[in-house]
């Protein structure tokens, strides 16, 4: 099995690799979760770094030539550090992909005011890297970045849906449309925020568009796919799934269901 090696700090990559697996359902992937280390969007640049790159030597000794990192936090603070200075000394043949690229090179396209909100963890935005992208791409947008702290455990602790999360999905929505009230266009900047979407909806005027990544990221998978042949032909097609976790097993499965919205069986690894 040559997989598409998906890689998280948990368990929001699950809702990434869920909408690959809708619309790319023929290649074997390979989600490995880092729960055992989670959270990361709290951990410091370097930390995050070193986390990130044990989980993507770990990938690539199980013969992924492409990995995405479907965690805004390992992508923010550890992908260009790893595609320029370890990749070349690995293997110089293997892809690592993150999602922030791909999301800043489109997100212009849904705004007519030319104002735009980012809702992400508080490491996300103390990285500044929604920023910095999407100014390199549209440097006439003006961004307002919102940290979100309590979302991620809502989420995880399938609190996401109760009269209790009201409180704070509202409280960052009215905080982030405060700032500027010129916003049209939210993005969800967290893989765990999609679960939230039904609930932040209630709070948003209707003239607000609110995108989530994974559609977003599994676009730009299919164009790469379509762009580089040399990694598409190397990639096995058996409609295979495969699960792992740096925690238990039992514990990622039951939570794991939630996000990717089907049974999940997973093993347990050591890195």
């Amino acid at each position: 099995m040559i997989p598409i090696g998906v890689f998280d700090s948990g368990y929001g990559g699950l809702t990434v690799l869920k909408e690959f697996v809708a619309q790319l359902p023929q290649y074997d992937y390979l989600y490995l979760g880092d729960n055992g280390r989670s959270p990361y969007g709290t951990r410091s640049f370097d930390t995050v770094y070193r986390y990130t790159l044990e989980c993507v030597q770990w990938l690539l000794k199980q013969n992924c030539p492409l990995i995405i990192l479907a965690c805004n936090t390992a992508s923010a603070k550890a992908l260009r550090t790893i595609q320029q200075n370890d990749l070349p000394h690995i293997d110089p043949n293997v892809r690592v992909l993150g999602v922030i690229r791909p999301t800043t090179e489109v997100i212009g396209q849904h705004t007519k005011t030319n104002n735009i909100g980012i809702l992400a963890t508080s490491g996300t935005v103390q990285s500044g890297s929604y920023k910095i992208e999407i100014e390199k791409f549209y440097p006439n947008i003006t961004i307002e970045q919102e940290a979100c702290p309590m979302w991620v455990p809502l989420v995880e602790n399938n609190e996401h849906l109760s009269n209790g999360a009201d409180y704070f999905v509202q409280k960052h929505i009215n905080h982030i449309l405060e700032k500027n009230k010129e916003i049209d266009t939210l993005l969800l900047a967290c893989t765990h925020y999609p679960l939230l979407k039904q609930k932040i909806q209630q709070f948003l005027p209707p003239h607000i568009t609110l995108l989530s990544q994974a559609e977003i990221v599994t676009d730009s998978l299919k164009d790469y796919l379509h762009r580089h042949p040399e990694i598409e032909t190397k990639l096995t097609k058996d409609y295979s799934r495969t699960f792992y976790t740096t925690d238990a097993a039992e514990d990622f499965d039951s939570h794991a269901t939630t996000f990717f919205g089907q049974p999940v069986q997973s093993k347990h690894v050591d890195l």
